[in-house]
């Protein structure tokens, strides 16, 4: 079986929100284009699956796309350090709370808190689902800047060409699927929404593209 590639192709299943439907990213993310964020700091998730080891998966994996986006990320090593330091691991003890404060401490424009309702391994049916939210807060204003929540599901089934084949390939498959495989995944698709930062070619010029919906259900297809 081929080495499962760091993210695969994906599987629109948005068909009862059409084009016309969606509003442009100007409009939808108004304070991130008025406040023009530079820096994020990327707090630990809250879990809330019976997934242990999410917490760790997902922030493993978070920092990369708003980097690709053209945002500084805060490198998680150091800011859970700094974090423990302060007895402030626990993402959500800063959720209702004002993000001044943080901005201080790390010196940063944005935090962003997101939260593992759901982690769902289905050998059978050859998928593995998350439910997740992503909220990105300004330590300027407190103002929320980008904030979507999906039940995203990457779909491993495997065609051999008989029933039987398909069944086996598509359980072993789900059994050997990389856990930050699916975290990756989740991630990259959900901030690919996010208007470009600073440090990307397309800063300030990606305001009439439609952003997506806020909450969405996707599937991801992976590859071997």
């Amino acid at each position: 079986m081929k080495k499962i590639l760091y993210f695969a192709a994906f599987v629109y299943l948005m068909a009862s929100c059409t084009t016309a439907d969606l509003l442009p990213k100007s409009e939808v993310y108004k304070t991130i284009y008025e406040e023009k964020p530079l820096s994020i700091l990327v707090l630990p998730p809250i879990n809330r699956s019976t997934k242990v080891e999410a917490k760790e998966l997902f922030y493993s994996s978070l920092s990369v796309p708003f980097a690709s986006a053209g945002y500084y990320v805060m490198p998680p090593l150091l800011s859970m350090e700094i974090l423990k330091e302060e007895s402030a691991y626990d993402a959500e003890m800063f959720l209702n709370s004002s993000m001044k404060q943080v901005g201080d401490l790390f010196g940063v424009d944005a935090v962003l808190f997101t939260t593992i309702n759901e982690w769902r391994k289905t050998s059978i049916a050859s998928q593995i689902s998350v439910n997740i939210d992503y909220l990105l807060k300004s330590t300027k204003t407190d103002e929320v800047l980008f904030h979507r929540t999906g039940d995203v599901t990457l779909n491993i089934s495997v065609n051999t060409g008989s029933i039987v084949g398909n069944l086996v390939g598509s359980m072993l498959a789900t059994s050997l699927t990389k856990e930050i495989v699916v975290a990756r995944s989740c991630n990259i698709y959900t901030i690919s929404d996010i208007p470009a930062g600073k440090y990307s070619p397309t800063f300030g010029t990606d305001g009439e593209q439609k952003a997506q919906p806020e909450t969405f259900n996707q599937v991801l297809k992976n590859s071997y």
